[in-house]
């Protein structure tokens, strides 16, 4: 049975799995199915589960309304059509915002930190739904979806791999500590992995999921410009801006996928009832604007204060209290932060409204000689330096403008001012250090890795075999490393 045959035959959304799989599906959460999915392909009995899961919310992706055409040949212009719609919207933004109105997303930098470390479960898998149909790169039809994925790889590039940028953006701020984050916004994530590898089962619901995800969003946009003008590297969401356009993008690669798909289906109504419901999975979980809209400045800091406290509540001298009562005290129960809090800004310790370098409690995090210092990372730091500087009982007010992201780069051009791969800088040519020790046995374990993998190509007796041992290092937990990046540029040259 051909994989489109089997596609449509197979339909999983009503498909009976059977009592003792849907009562541990019904228990399993999205963070489940990531984490069981994200180390790579999973034994069949977790598999199960896996698609059991992706089958309920087939189900509930059943019960909402999409605007996708009902037939083919208005693909195209429905898209050009959106197109223009988040074209206009996004002028009128940018009219708004130079005559003085406000950032629609972000209050501050810390705001913008938290949407960033807490849409990564979904960011650090971009791409990964398309994974599976790599093994048709000997097919046309399927060539627009697999070159999709291979540029979402980068082409082997790693200053173009998705994964490998984002995971960037986030340690350059310290804001890798994602995986608390919670359920909802692990539902993208864990879809992209169960159709990643499950093509055979759901080759519909992987095109018109495909459909709908390489649209550019209005929010991609505005994302784009506001981290720009907060200081941070926009680039992540600058690239997707380009690469998903209509007219030559992955945008239009999706309709062309579809097309070619669906004309050697057996049953093409069906084939496109699946498509819809594929297209339906963009909509389940939380999506950016929620992730925005759900940030709270103060309860952020209270959640990364009750984590120190976990570690904390015994490390403080006796004599040093605050609303009569010790810092252990205080540390004891997580519960009381909120109250530690206002304790220390009754005693002056904390100046709301004013900026943190104004206040006491700062400067034992941030001085000359800072008692506290290395306690708060980066991100850490944003969100307690924001929420000093708003006034008790107001919203977080814009912050001050300060210079774009892309404005201090060319700052740092004109001085000749070179970045370190950590993001530091340094006057003229960068210094070169000797590598430590573990540094080097990091690079020499990583070239006996790739020196193995040219081997191994280079023994097997055909390009099937070389193309079937590609494909396992270019899974969504392997893409990003040196030998998937190596995998991923030797698998582009031989399906060339």
């Amino acid at each position: 049975m051909t994989l489109l045959a089997h596609a449509v035959d197979a339909c999983p959304a009503t498909a009976d799995t059977g009592d003792a799989t849907t009562t541990a599906t019904t228990a399993l959460t999205a963070k489940a199915v990531y984490q069981l999915l994200n180390a790579g392909p999973a034994q069949t009995a977790a598999n199960a589960l896996a698609c059991a899961w992706l089958d309920q919310r087939l189900l509930e992706a059943r019960q909402l309304c999409d605007d996708l055409p009902e037939h083919l040949d208005d693909m195209t212009a429905w898209m050009v059509k959106r197109s223009a719609r988040i074209g206009d919207a996004y002028r009128s933004y940018l009219q708004a915002r130079h005559e003085g109105a406000p950032r629609r997303y972000f209050s501050g930098k810390g705001h913008a930190l938290h949407f960033l470390q807490n849409v990564a479960p979904t960011k650090l898998v971009d791409g990964a739904w398309l994974y599976g149909l790599l093994a048709h790169w000997d097919d046309t039809d399927f060539r627009p979806l697999i070159e999709t994925y291979l540029e979402e790889l980068g082409d082997g590039v790693p200053d173009k791999n998705h994964v490998l940028l984002y995971k960037k953006l986030l340690a350059s701020h310290r804001c890798e500590q994602w995986q608390d984050a919670p359920d909802e916004h692990f539902i993208q994530g864990a879809i992209q992995l169960a159709l990643a590898y499950n093509a055979e089962r759901y080759l519909p619901e992987i095109v018109g999921y495909n459909l709908g995800y390489e649209q550019l969003p209005l929010h991609l946009l505005i994302t784009a410009y506001e981290l720009n003008e907060l200081g941070i590297d926009p680039y992540y969401f600058t690239l997707h801006v380009t690469v998903d356009n209509g007219g030559t993008g992955h945008a239009q690669m999706a309709v062309q996928a579809l097309r070619q798909l669906l004309s050697r289906c057996g049953d093409p109504a069906a084939f496109l009832g699946r498509v819809h419901d594929g297209y339906r999975l963009n909509d389940l979980g939380s999506c950016t604007t929620s992730v925005i809209s759900g940030f709270d400045l103060e309860q952020e800091l209270v959640r990364i204060m009750a984590a120190k406290a976990v570690v904390g509540h015994n490390m403080h001298s006796d004599y040093c209290r605050v609303g009569g009562r010790s810092i252990n005290d205080w540390l004891a129960d997580p519960q009381q932060i909120p109250h530690m809090l206002a304790a220390l800004e009754s005693a002056g310790w904390i100046q709301r409204g004013q900026p943190a370098e104004n206040s006491r409690f700062w400067r034992l995090i941030q001085s000359e000689r800072a008692e506290m210092f290395g306690v708060f990372n980066a991100y850490e730091q944003q969100i307690l330096s924001d929420w000093i500087a708003t006034p008790p009982g107001q919203a977080p007010a814009a912050s001050a403008r300060i210079p774009s992201y892309r404005a201090r780069q060319r700052t740092l051009d004109t001085l000749g001012v070179h970045h370190t791969p950590r993001g530091g800088a340094q006057r003229g040519v960068i210094r070169h250090h000797p590598a430590s020790d573990a540094a080097n046995d990091s690079l020499n374990a990583s070239s006996a890795e790739l020196r193995q993998l040219e081997q191994q190509i280079a023994s097997l007796g055909s390009k099937q075999a070389a193309m079937q041992l590609l494909m396992k290092h270019m899974s969504p937990d392997l893409h990003h490393s040196a030998s998937g990046l190596m995998a991923t540029r030797m698998f582009r040259q031989l399906m060339n």
